[in-house]
Protein backbone atom coordinates (compact mmCIF):
# COMPACT_ATOMS: atom_id res chain seq x y z
CA UNK A 1 0.00 0.00 0.00
CA UNK A 2 1.46 3.31 -1.15
CA UNK A 3 2.29 5.38 1.83
CA UNK A 4 0.83 8.93 1.72
CA UNK A 5 2.73 11.87 2.98
CA UNK A 6 0.69 14.51 4.82
CA UNK A 7 1.70 17.85 5.16
CA UNK A 8 2.34 19.50 8.15
CA UNK A 9 -0.14 22.35 8.90
CA UNK A 10 1.10 25.95 8.04
CA UNK A 11 1.75 27.54 11.54
CA UNK A 12 -0.02 31.21 11.48
CA UNK A 13 0.97 33.84 14.12
CA UNK A 14 -0.93 36.36 13.44
CA UNK A 15 -5.05 36.20 12.88
CA UNK A 16 -7.71 38.77 12.04
CA UNK A 17 -11.19 39.02 11.95
CA UNK A 18 -11.47 41.04 9.04
CA UNK A 19 -11.66 40.31 4.90
CA UNK A 20 -8.82 41.57 2.79
CA UNK A 21 -10.01 44.63 1.79
CA UNK A 22 -10.29 45.62 5.00
CA UNK A 23 -7.74 44.24 6.35
CA UNK A 24 -5.12 47.88 5.98
CA UNK A 25 -7.70 49.69 8.14
CA UNK A 26 -7.07 47.01 11.45
CA UNK A 27 -5.17 49.06 13.42
CA UNK A 28 -3.66 45.93 15.58
CA UNK A 29 -2.20 44.40 12.22
CA UNK A 30 -0.55 47.45 10.73
CA UNK A 31 1.28 47.77 14.38
CA UNK A 32 2.36 44.46 13.65
CA UNK A 33 2.99 44.59 10.26
CA UNK A 34 5.06 48.13 10.06
CA UNK A 35 7.11 47.27 13.25
CA UNK A 36 7.42 43.33 13.99
CA UNK A 37 7.86 42.12 9.92
CA UNK A 38 8.39 44.72 7.65
CA UNK A 39 11.15 45.85 9.32
CA UNK A 40 13.18 42.61 9.03
CA UNK A 41 11.89 41.88 5.09
CA UNK A 42 12.89 45.59 3.75
CA UNK A 43 16.33 45.40 4.96
CA UNK A 44 16.85 42.47 3.34
CA UNK A 45 15.33 43.36 -0.43
CA UNK A 46 17.99 44.03 -2.97
CA UNK A 47 16.39 46.97 -3.89
CA UNK A 48 16.94 48.64 -0.08
CA UNK A 49 19.00 51.73 -0.07
CA UNK A 50 19.68 51.95 3.84
CA UNK A 51 22.30 49.49 4.06
CA UNK A 52 24.70 51.58 5.06
CA UNK A 53 22.19 53.15 7.72
CA UNK A 54 20.75 52.58 10.70
CA UNK A 55 17.13 52.01 10.94
CA UNK A 56 14.80 53.67 13.22
CA UNK A 57 11.84 52.86 12.44
CA UNK A 58 8.69 52.41 9.63
CA UNK A 59 5.80 54.00 9.23
CA UNK A 60 3.13 53.74 6.51
CA UNK A 61 2.79 56.66 5.11
CA UNK A 62 -0.22 56.03 2.82
CA UNK A 63 -1.62 52.94 0.88
CA UNK A 64 -4.05 52.94 -2.35
CA UNK A 65 -5.68 50.20 -3.64
CA UNK A 66 -4.38 48.12 -6.97
CA UNK A 67 -7.41 46.70 -8.39
CA UNK A 68 -9.61 45.49 -11.56
CA UNK A 69 -13.13 44.49 -10.42
CA UNK A 70 -12.95 42.39 -7.91
CA UNK A 71 -9.57 41.91 -7.37
CA UNK A 72 -7.72 43.64 -5.18
CA UNK A 73 -4.06 44.05 -4.05
CA UNK A 74 -2.67 47.10 -2.25
CA UNK A 75 0.58 49.33 -2.81
CA UNK A 76 1.96 50.68 0.37
CA UNK A 77 4.22 54.27 0.66
CA UNK A 78 6.51 53.31 3.25
CA UNK A 79 8.49 56.03 5.29
CA UNK A 80 11.76 54.44 6.37
CA UNK A 81 13.45 56.44 9.14
CA UNK A 82 17.05 56.23 10.01
CA UNK A 83 19.20 56.63 13.62
CA UNK A 84 21.21 59.39 11.29
CA UNK A 85 18.15 61.62 11.25
CA UNK A 86 16.87 61.43 7.81
CA UNK A 87 14.13 59.10 5.91
CA UNK A 88 13.84 57.33 2.62
CA UNK A 89 10.52 56.28 1.14
CA UNK A 90 9.87 53.12 -0.70
CA UNK A 91 7.34 51.29 -2.49
CA UNK A 92 6.00 47.79 -2.12
CA UNK A 93 2.93 46.25 -3.36
CA UNK A 94 1.48 43.45 -1.01
CA UNK A 95 -0.91 40.33 -2.21
CA UNK A 96 -2.67 37.72 0.31
CA UNK A 97 -2.77 34.13 -1.13
CA UNK A 98 -3.93 30.80 0.03
CA UNK A 99 -2.00 28.75 -1.71
CA UNK A 100 1.33 27.75 -0.72
CA UNK A 101 2.33 27.67 -4.27
CA UNK A 102 2.19 31.11 -5.04
CA UNK A 103 4.08 32.24 -1.82
CA UNK A 104 7.27 30.69 -2.64
CA UNK A 105 9.25 33.96 -2.92
CA UNK A 106 9.24 36.63 -0.57
CA UNK A 107 6.62 35.52 2.14
CA UNK A 108 6.26 38.46 4.38
CA UNK A 109 4.11 37.42 7.06
CA UNK A 110 1.90 33.78 7.69
CA UNK A 111 -1.89 35.16 8.69
CA UNK A 112 -5.01 33.94 9.08
CA UNK A 113 -7.71 36.60 7.52
CA UNK A 114 -11.26 36.03 8.09
CA UNK A 115 -10.91 32.72 9.09
CA UNK A 116 -8.57 31.91 5.91
CA UNK A 117 -4.87 30.81 6.12
CA UNK A 118 -2.40 32.10 3.94
CA UNK A 119 0.65 34.45 3.40
CA UNK A 120 1.28 37.82 2.49
CA UNK A 121 4.00 38.32 -0.19
CA UNK A 122 5.36 40.63 -2.32
CA UNK A 123 2.48 41.40 -5.02
CA UNK A 124 5.33 41.33 -7.91
CA UNK A 125 5.37 37.76 -7.59
CA UNK A 126 2.18 36.99 -8.40
CA UNK A 127 1.54 36.48 -12.11
CA UNK A 128 -2.26 37.80 -11.31
CA UNK A 129 -0.84 41.07 -10.25
CA UNK A 130 1.32 41.78 -13.18
CA UNK A 131 -1.12 40.63 -15.40
CA UNK A 132 -3.83 43.22 -13.75
CA UNK A 133 -1.07 46.18 -13.87
CA UNK A 134 -0.26 45.42 -17.50
CA UNK A 135 -4.28 45.55 -18.41
CA UNK A 136 -5.27 48.67 -16.29
CA UNK A 137 -2.34 50.49 -18.75
CA UNK A 138 -3.17 48.87 -21.52
CA UNK A 139 -6.90 49.94 -21.23
CA UNK A 140 -6.03 53.39 -19.54
CA UNK A 141 -8.53 56.66 -20.78
CA UNK A 142 -6.12 59.28 -21.85
CA UNK A 143 -6.67 61.63 -18.92
CA UNK A 144 -7.06 59.76 -15.91
CA UNK A 145 -8.08 62.11 -12.68
CA UNK A 146 -8.69 59.15 -10.24
CA UNK A 147 -6.28 58.94 -7.16
CA UNK A 148 -4.97 55.93 -8.82
CA UNK A 149 -3.70 56.97 -12.60
CA UNK A 150 -3.15 54.73 -15.19
CA UNK A 151 -1.96 56.16 -18.26
CA UNK A 152 -1.08 54.46 -21.95
CA UNK A 153 1.05 56.30 -24.26
CA UNK A 154 -0.80 57.70 -27.86
CA UNK A 155 1.37 55.37 -29.86
CA UNK A 156 1.39 52.29 -27.86
CA UNK A 157 -1.03 49.75 -28.96
CA UNK A 158 -0.94 46.90 -26.34
CA UNK A 159 -2.22 43.22 -27.55
CA UNK A 160 -3.83 40.76 -25.00
CA UNK A 161 -1.81 39.64 -22.20
CA UNK A 162 -0.04 36.78 -22.50
CA UNK A 163 3.61 35.94 -20.46
CA UNK A 164 5.46 37.77 -17.54
CA UNK A 165 9.05 36.96 -15.81
CA UNK A 166 11.41 39.01 -14.20
CA UNK A 167 14.17 40.80 -15.54
CA UNK A 168 17.19 39.26 -14.27
CA UNK A 169 18.37 40.43 -10.82
CA UNK A 170 18.27 44.36 -10.27
CA UNK A 171 19.58 46.67 -7.34
CA UNK A 172 17.19 49.85 -6.98
CA UNK A 173 13.72 48.93 -9.20
CA UNK A 174 11.95 45.66 -10.36
CA UNK A 175 11.34 44.95 -13.62
CA UNK A 176 8.54 42.75 -15.53
CA UNK A 177 8.98 41.87 -19.38
CA UNK A 178 5.78 41.27 -20.06
CA UNK A 179 4.31 39.41 -23.58
CA UNK A 180 7.96 39.73 -24.40
CA UNK A 181 7.64 43.04 -25.71
CA UNK A 182 7.60 45.38 -23.01
CA UNK A 183 8.85 46.13 -19.82
CA UNK A 184 7.08 47.36 -17.00
CA UNK A 185 9.48 49.19 -14.43
CA UNK A 186 7.99 48.86 -10.62
CA UNK A 187 10.35 51.59 -8.74
CA UNK A 188 10.91 50.75 -5.19
CA UNK A 189 12.89 54.05 -4.00
CA UNK A 190 10.07 56.58 -4.66
CA UNK A 191 10.12 60.52 -4.55
CA UNK A 192 7.15 63.05 -3.82
CA UNK A 193 7.40 63.74 -7.44
CA UNK A 194 7.26 62.53 -10.95
CA UNK A 195 10.11 60.24 -11.35
CA UNK A 196 12.94 61.59 -13.91
CA UNK A 197 12.98 58.41 -16.06
CA UNK A 198 9.19 58.60 -17.06
CA UNK A 199 9.47 62.20 -17.68
CA UNK A 200 12.66 61.82 -19.77
CA UNK A 201 11.64 58.44 -21.43
CA UNK A 202 8.27 59.87 -21.87
CA UNK A 203 9.57 63.05 -23.42
CA UNK A 204 12.15 61.67 -25.61
CA UNK A 205 9.89 59.54 -27.13
CA UNK A 206 6.37 60.96 -27.25
CA UNK A 207 7.49 64.50 -27.65
CA UNK A 208 10.28 64.56 -30.08
CA UNK A 209 10.39 60.99 -31.27
CA UNK A 210 13.85 59.83 -30.53
CA UNK A 211 14.13 56.15 -31.59
CA UNK A 212 17.34 55.14 -29.87
CA UNK A 213 15.99 54.82 -26.35
CA UNK A 214 13.10 52.02 -25.02
CA UNK A 215 9.63 53.78 -26.24
CA UNK A 216 7.45 54.93 -23.81
CA UNK A 217 4.07 52.90 -23.65
CA UNK A 218 2.26 53.69 -20.42
CA UNK A 219 2.50 54.80 -16.25
CA UNK A 220 1.05 54.12 -12.71
CA UNK A 221 1.45 56.82 -10.70
CA UNK A 222 -0.53 58.01 -7.32
CA UNK A 223 -1.78 61.38 -5.98
CA UNK A 224 -0.60 61.01 -2.41
CA UNK A 225 -2.27 63.24 0.15
CA UNK A 226 -0.09 66.36 -0.26
CA UNK A 227 -1.37 66.00 -3.98
CA UNK A 228 2.25 65.41 -5.39
CA UNK A 229 2.19 63.09 -8.14
CA UNK A 230 4.61 60.16 -7.52
CA UNK A 231 5.28 57.50 -10.25
CA UNK A 232 4.96 54.18 -9.35
CA UNK A 233 5.17 52.06 -12.41
CA UNK A 234 6.66 52.69 -15.95
CA UNK A 235 6.14 51.09 -19.20
CA UNK A 236 8.61 50.57 -22.13
CA UNK A 237 9.24 48.86 -25.02
CA UNK A 238 11.54 45.79 -24.64
CA UNK A 239 14.29 46.84 -27.16
CA UNK A 240 16.33 43.27 -28.64
CA UNK A 241 19.99 43.86 -27.91
CA UNK A 242 23.30 42.02 -27.44
CA UNK A 243 24.00 43.69 -24.02
CA UNK A 244 24.59 46.48 -22.72
CA UNK A 245 27.65 48.81 -24.07
CA UNK A 246 30.07 48.01 -20.78
CA UNK A 247 30.01 44.51 -21.41
CA UNK A 248 30.66 45.30 -24.95
CA UNK A 249 33.64 47.91 -24.51
CA UNK A 250 35.11 44.99 -22.19
CA UNK A 251 35.53 42.67 -24.60
CA UNK A 252 36.96 45.49 -26.93
CA UNK A 253 39.43 46.69 -25.03
CA UNK A 254 40.33 42.86 -24.13
CA UNK A 255 41.13 42.28 -27.88
CA UNK A 256 43.14 45.99 -27.89
CA UNK A 257 45.40 45.00 -24.85
CA UNK A 258 45.50 41.65 -26.23
CA UNK A 259 47.02 43.17 -29.39
CA UNK A 260 50.21 44.54 -27.97
CA UNK A 261 51.82 41.25 -27.75
CA UNK A 262 50.00 39.97 -30.62
CA UNK A 263 51.24 42.19 -33.20
CA UNK A 264 54.12 43.13 -31.84
CA UNK A 265 53.21 46.64 -30.71
CA UNK A 266 55.54 49.08 -28.46
CA UNK A 267 53.41 51.07 -26.91
CA UNK A 268 55.98 53.65 -25.72
CA UNK A 269 56.83 54.73 -29.26
CA UNK A 270 53.23 55.29 -30.03
CA UNK A 271 52.30 58.65 -31.20
CA UNK A 272 50.54 60.92 -28.29
CA UNK A 273 47.18 63.44 -28.21
CA UNK A 274 46.34 66.19 -26.06
CA UNK A 275 43.50 65.24 -23.94
CA UNK A 276 39.78 66.16 -25.32
CA UNK A 277 41.47 67.54 -29.20
CA UNK A 278 39.00 66.36 -31.79
CA UNK A 279 39.73 63.66 -33.94
CA UNK A 280 38.49 62.87 -37.41
CA UNK A 281 38.82 59.00 -37.91
CA UNK A 282 41.24 59.95 -41.00
CA UNK A 283 43.34 62.26 -37.80
CA UNK A 284 44.06 59.15 -35.87
CA UNK A 285 47.69 57.89 -36.50
CA UNK A 286 47.90 54.54 -38.78
CA UNK A 287 49.71 53.09 -36.06
CA UNK A 288 47.11 53.32 -33.28
CA UNK A 289 44.47 51.77 -36.15
CA UNK A 290 46.95 49.04 -35.88
CA UNK A 291 46.61 48.27 -32.34
CA UNK A 292 43.02 49.03 -31.93
CA UNK A 293 40.83 48.05 -35.09
CA UNK A 294 39.18 50.71 -36.71
CA UNK A 295 35.71 48.88 -35.52
CA UNK A 296 35.49 50.14 -31.73
CA UNK A 297 36.37 54.19 -33.21
CA UNK A 298 33.24 53.20 -36.01
CA UNK A 299 31.08 52.20 -32.72
CA UNK A 300 32.20 55.32 -30.77
CA UNK A 301 31.21 57.56 -34.13
CA UNK A 302 27.46 56.03 -33.65
CA UNK A 303 27.41 56.26 -29.79
CA UNK A 304 28.30 59.53 -29.87
CA UNK A 305 25.76 60.61 -32.63
CA UNK A 306 23.02 58.75 -31.03
CA UNK A 307 24.40 61.29 -27.88
CA UNK A 308 24.15 64.10 -30.23
CA UNK A 309 20.63 63.21 -30.89
CA UNK A 310 19.50 62.78 -27.39
CA UNK A 311 20.70 66.23 -26.58
CA UNK A 312 19.17 67.75 -29.86
CA UNK A 313 16.18 66.82 -28.79
CA UNK A 314 16.25 67.83 -25.07
CA UNK A 315 17.52 71.22 -25.96
CA UNK A 316 14.54 71.89 -29.02
CA UNK A 317 11.51 71.89 -26.53
CA UNK A 318 10.10 75.98 -26.08
CA UNK A 319 6.85 74.94 -24.76
CA UNK A 320 7.22 72.45 -21.78
CA UNK A 321 9.30 75.00 -18.99
CA UNK A 322 10.71 71.63 -17.65
CA UNK A 323 12.53 71.24 -20.88
CA UNK A 324 13.08 74.07 -22.32
CA UNK A 325 16.58 75.35 -22.23
CA UNK A 326 17.97 77.78 -19.79
CA UNK A 327 21.42 80.17 -19.50
CA UNK A 328 23.60 79.99 -16.97
CA UNK A 329 22.82 82.67 -13.96
CA UNK A 330 24.19 82.99 -10.17
CA UNK A 331 21.58 80.81 -8.48
CA UNK A 332 23.19 78.09 -10.39
CA UNK A 333 26.50 79.25 -9.28
CA UNK A 334 25.27 78.75 -6.09
CA UNK A 335 23.59 75.28 -6.28
CA UNK A 336 26.52 73.83 -7.98
CA UNK A 337 29.27 75.38 -5.54
CA UNK A 338 28.07 74.16 -2.21
CA UNK A 339 26.67 70.51 -4.04
CA UNK A 340 30.25 70.03 -5.19
CA UNK A 341 32.08 71.85 -1.97
CA UNK A 342 29.86 69.34 -0.02
CA UNK A 343 30.73 66.15 -1.37
CA UNK A 344 34.11 67.06 -1.70
CA UNK A 345 34.42 67.57 1.98
CA UNK A 346 32.89 64.18 1.68
CA UNK A 347 35.51 61.98 -0.20
CA UNK A 348 38.25 63.93 1.81
CA UNK A 349 36.88 62.42 5.13
CA UNK A 350 36.43 58.79 3.20
CA UNK A 351 40.12 59.07 1.89
CA UNK A 352 41.62 60.66 5.46
CA UNK A 353 39.99 57.17 7.23
CA UNK A 354 40.70 54.80 4.91
CA UNK A 355 44.25 55.51 4.01
CA UNK A 356 45.40 52.05 5.70
CA UNK A 357 43.52 50.23 3.58
CA UNK A 358 45.34 51.54 0.48
CA UNK A 359 48.53 50.19 -1.07
CA UNK A 360 51.17 50.79 -4.19
CA UNK A 361 49.81 53.10 -6.52
CA UNK A 362 46.50 53.80 -5.28
CA UNK A 363 48.04 54.76 -2.02
CA UNK A 364 50.36 57.11 -3.31
CA UNK A 365 47.77 58.73 -5.39
CA UNK A 366 45.51 58.64 -3.00
CA UNK A 367 48.20 60.79 -0.23
CA UNK A 368 48.67 63.39 -3.30
CA UNK A 369 44.86 63.57 -3.82
CA UNK A 370 44.89 64.91 0.07
CA UNK A 371 48.15 66.71 -0.39
CA UNK A 372 46.78 68.58 -3.02
CA UNK A 373 42.92 69.01 -1.86
CA UNK A 374 43.62 72.91 -1.82
CA UNK A 375 43.91 73.19 -5.65
CA UNK A 376 40.88 70.65 -6.15
CA UNK A 377 38.80 72.58 -3.93
CA UNK A 378 40.15 75.65 -6.14
CA UNK A 379 39.04 74.43 -9.58
CA UNK A 380 35.56 73.72 -7.94
CA UNK A 381 35.23 77.35 -6.78
CA UNK A 382 36.57 78.69 -9.96
CA UNK A 383 33.19 78.46 -11.70
CA UNK A 384 32.50 82.10 -12.81
CA UNK A 385 28.64 81.94 -14.71
CA UNK A 386 29.45 85.07 -16.37
CA UNK A 387 31.93 83.45 -18.33
CA UNK A 388 29.96 81.12 -20.13
CA UNK A 389 27.47 81.55 -22.89
CA UNK A 390 26.27 78.04 -23.43
CA UNK A 391 23.20 76.33 -22.59
CA UNK A 392 21.89 74.30 -19.74
CA UNK A 393 19.35 71.58 -20.57
CA UNK A 394 17.29 68.59 -18.71
CA UNK A 395 20.43 65.88 -19.28
CA UNK A 396 20.67 62.03 -18.55
CA UNK A 397 22.33 62.84 -15.70
CA UNK A 398 23.72 59.49 -15.04
CA UNK A 399 25.07 58.36 -18.42
CA UNK A 400 27.76 55.92 -18.66
CA UNK A 401 28.42 52.49 -20.54
CA UNK A 402 26.01 50.33 -18.29
CA UNK A 403 22.98 52.91 -19.05
CA UNK A 404 23.55 52.11 -22.83
CA UNK A 405 22.53 48.62 -25.08
CA UNK A 406 24.41 47.84 -27.88
CA UNK A 407 22.06 46.22 -31.39
CA UNK A 408 23.86 45.02 -34.08
CA UNK A 409 25.94 48.56 -35.09
CA UNK A 410 23.48 50.49 -32.74
CA UNK A 411 23.15 51.56 -29.28
CA UNK A 412 19.71 52.48 -27.26
CA UNK A 413 20.29 54.72 -24.54
CA UNK A 414 18.22 54.02 -21.32
CA UNK A 415 17.69 54.84 -17.14
CA UNK A 416 16.87 58.17 -17.38
CA UNK A 417 16.89 58.22 -12.96
CA UNK A 418 19.83 60.01 -12.24
CA UNK A 419 22.45 60.05 -10.25
CA UNK A 420 21.45 57.45 -6.77
CA UNK A 421 22.89 59.79 -4.68
CA UNK A 422 21.14 63.25 -5.88
CA UNK A 423 17.93 64.30 -4.65
CA UNK A 424 14.79 64.35 -6.80
CA UNK A 425 14.93 68.20 -7.44
CA UNK A 426 18.76 67.88 -8.28
CA UNK A 427 18.24 65.54 -10.69
CA UNK A 428 15.90 67.79 -12.43
CA UNK A 429 17.91 70.67 -12.29
CA UNK A 430 18.68 71.40 -15.90
CA UNK A 431 22.81 70.89 -16.85
CA UNK A 432 25.00 71.72 -19.46
CA UNK A 433 25.39 68.79 -21.50
CA UNK A 434 29.09 68.14 -21.52
CA UNK A 435 28.04 66.67 -18.08
CA UNK A 436 26.38 63.75 -20.22
CA UNK A 437 30.21 63.93 -21.79
CA UNK A 438 31.90 63.99 -18.70
CA UNK A 439 30.04 60.76 -17.55
CA UNK A 440 30.46 58.39 -20.91
CA UNK A 441 34.37 59.75 -20.85
CA UNK A 442 34.53 58.75 -17.37
CA UNK A 443 33.04 55.56 -18.30
CA UNK A 444 35.57 55.17 -21.30
CA UNK A 445 38.47 55.12 -18.36
CA UNK A 446 36.81 53.08 -16.03
CA UNK A 447 36.43 50.59 -18.79
CA UNK A 448 40.52 50.52 -19.71
CA UNK A 449 41.54 50.23 -16.07
CA UNK A 450 38.91 47.30 -15.54
CA UNK A 451 40.09 45.47 -18.23
CA UNK A 452 43.55 45.88 -17.12
CA UNK A 453 42.49 44.67 -13.33
CA UNK A 454 40.38 41.67 -14.76
CA UNK A 455 43.10 40.00 -16.67
CA UNK A 456 45.61 40.50 -14.55
CA UNK A 457 48.56 39.01 -15.52
CA UNK A 458 47.30 37.99 -19.05
CA UNK A 459 49.14 40.66 -20.68
CA UNK A 460 53.05 40.31 -20.40
CA UNK A 461 53.39 43.69 -19.60
CA UNK A 462 53.75 45.92 -16.19
CA UNK A 463 50.68 47.26 -14.76
CA UNK A 464 51.96 50.71 -15.04
CA UNK A 465 52.88 49.87 -18.77
CA UNK A 466 49.61 48.89 -19.44
CA UNK A 467 48.39 51.98 -17.66
CA UNK A 468 50.22 53.86 -19.63
CA UNK A 469 49.02 52.72 -22.65
CA UNK A 470 45.13 52.67 -21.77
CA UNK A 471 45.71 56.49 -20.72
CA UNK A 472 47.09 56.85 -24.50
CA UNK A 473 44.31 55.24 -25.97
CA UNK A 474 41.76 56.53 -23.64
CA UNK A 475 42.86 59.87 -25.42
CA UNK A 476 41.61 58.73 -28.95
CA UNK A 477 39.00 57.81 -27.98
CA UNK A 478 37.40 60.75 -26.53
CA UNK A 479 38.81 62.73 -29.12
CA UNK A 480 36.90 60.67 -32.10
CA UNK A 481 33.34 60.78 -29.89
CA UNK A 482 34.17 64.92 -29.43
CA UNK A 483 34.68 65.72 -33.17
CA UNK A 484 31.12 63.61 -34.25
CA UNK A 485 29.04 64.63 -30.90
CA UNK A 486 30.03 68.30 -31.54
CA UNK A 487 29.83 68.64 -35.37
CA UNK A 488 25.97 67.13 -35.02
CA UNK A 489 25.13 69.31 -32.32
CA UNK A 490 26.43 72.82 -33.73
CA UNK A 491 24.44 71.67 -36.65
CA UNK A 492 21.30 71.65 -35.03
CA UNK A 493 22.16 74.99 -33.03
CA UNK A 494 22.67 73.57 -29.49
CA UNK A 495 24.35 75.92 -28.10
CA UNK A 496 27.37 74.21 -26.20
CA UNK A 497 29.73 77.52 -25.55
CA UNK A 498 32.83 78.16 -27.34
CA UNK A 499 35.96 76.13 -28.08
CA UNK A 500 37.65 77.08 -24.34
CA UNK A 501 34.20 76.94 -22.81
CA UNK A 502 33.93 73.73 -23.87
CA UNK A 503 36.90 72.21 -22.49
CA UNK A 504 36.82 74.05 -19.14
CA UNK A 505 33.37 72.53 -18.77
CA UNK A 506 34.13 69.06 -19.83
CA UNK A 507 37.10 69.01 -17.35
CA UNK A 508 35.10 70.68 -14.44
CA UNK A 509 32.43 67.86 -14.76
CA UNK A 510 34.77 65.21 -15.39
CA UNK A 511 36.61 65.93 -12.03
CA UNK A 512 33.08 65.91 -10.58
CA UNK A 513 32.62 62.25 -11.84
CA UNK A 514 35.37 61.03 -10.59
CA UNK A 515 35.51 63.01 -7.21
CA UNK A 516 31.86 61.30 -7.04
CA UNK A 517 33.11 57.86 -8.13
CA UNK A 518 35.99 57.90 -5.57
CA UNK A 519 33.02 57.79 -2.80
CA UNK A 520 31.75 55.01 -3.51
CA UNK A 521 35.10 52.70 -4.87
CA UNK A 522 36.61 53.67 -1.06
CA UNK A 523 33.66 52.52 0.38
CA UNK A 524 33.02 49.25 -1.34
CA UNK A 525 36.45 48.31 -3.18
CA UNK A 526 39.36 50.19 -2.08
CA UNK A 527 41.73 48.81 -4.85
CA UNK A 528 39.85 50.18 -7.95
CA UNK A 529 39.78 53.92 -5.68
CA UNK A 530 43.49 54.17 -8.40
CA UNK A 531 40.84 55.01 -11.27
CA UNK A 532 38.66 57.87 -10.20
CA UNK A 533 41.99 58.60 -8.41
CA UNK A 534 44.16 58.83 -11.41
CA UNK A 535 41.50 60.44 -13.40
CA UNK A 536 41.27 63.39 -10.54
CA UNK A 537 45.20 63.60 -11.29
CA UNK A 538 45.24 63.85 -15.14
CA UNK A 539 42.48 66.36 -14.96
CA UNK A 540 44.43 69.16 -12.56
CA UNK A 541 47.79 68.09 -13.92
CA UNK A 542 46.38 69.28 -17.43
CA UNK A 543 46.95 72.69 -17.50
CA UNK A 544 45.36 73.83 -21.05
Amino acid sequence: MEKKTVEAPKKTTYAFDVPWEQLLDEGGFMKVFLSEVLENYVQQQRWYGGKSSTLKYIELQEYFRIQQREEVYYGLLLEVNFEEAFFQHYFLPIAFVSDESFAEKDRILPVTIGGVEGFIIDAVNLEAFRRLVYERIATAEPNDTTRVRYHRSAIFEPGPYETSKFMGLEQSNTSIIINGRSVIKFFRRIYADKNPDYEMSRFLSERKGYKNTPAYQGSLSIMDADNANITIALMQELVPNQGDAWEFMLGELHKIFSNLEYKGIDAENLPNVELFQRLKIREVPPEIIDWAGLNIFLKLQKLAQRTAEMHIALGSEFEDTAFTPAHFNGDYEVWLKNRLLYMFQNRLNTVENNLHRLEGTTLELATEFLERKNEIRKRFVNFDWTKLKGERLRVHGDYHLGQVLVQGDDFYLLDFEGEPESTIRDRKVKQPPLKDIAGIFRSFHYAVYATIFNHEGEYPYSREALFRAGELLYRYFTGVFMETYVQLIQVHNIDIGYSAERIFLLKYCMLEKAVYELGYEMNSRPHWAVIPLEGIRSIINDKN
